[in-house]
């Protein structure tokens, strides 16, 4: 008997809410190199349609969406919201809810060093993992408003991968 979802292939795109969509538009596309794929939007309704589908205030508008994609991996979508109830603040990585995008690159030091150049503030130096993930560096850095984004990178692979009995995905192994 087969367990999950019926015909899941993977994760098509990951959604987030910023709070000035030029300003995120800038850092995705001039400073991290992502490529805007499209926008849309405004939406908002005056029936309960917002709440039962999106589980938000019926009253709320979704300024805009815009949906980018960064060489390979999920494509991800970016929100600007009119909250008629309010918005939190930006989630810590603990808290519920709590979330970071990781961009996989080639060479660590020098995507550091790159961002280091743009102004982004990191957190930390870069970190080697040990145990199941040995063979991997990564560290985190902020976005102008905020949100925690992460750099990964292991092009010898990982150490879970030697053992892993479906062939997994790293930078030198060709798609199947």
């Amino acid at each position: 008997m087969s367990t999950g979802l019926p015909g899941l292939r993977g994760t098509e795109h990951i959604g987030f809410t910023v709070p000035d969509l030029d300003e995120a538009e800038r850092f995705f596309v001039d400073v991290i190199g992502c490529d805007l794929v499209y926008a849309l939007g405004p939406f908002q309704r005056d029936d309960d349609w917002m709440a039962e589908h999106l589980n938000v205030h019926p009253r709320s508008t979704m300024l805009e969406l815009r949906f980018f994609r960064c060489g390979h991996g999920p494509n991800f979508e970016i929100f600007q919201w009119e909250s008629a109830d309010g918005q939190n603040p930006q989630p810590r990585n603990s808290d519920i809810g709590g979330h970071h995008l990781a961009f996989y690159v080639d060479d660590l030091d020098a995507a550091v060093q790159y961002l280091r150049d743009h102004g982004v503030r990191l957190l930390g130096e870069p970190t080697a993992s040990k145990g199941a993930s040995a063979g991997q560096r990564w560290v985190y850095f902020l976005s102008p408003w905020g949100m925690q984004l992460e750099l990964v990178s292991f092009p010898s692979g990982k150490a879970y991968e030697k053992d892993a009995p479906v062939p997994l995905w790293h930078p030198s192994r060709p798609a199947q």
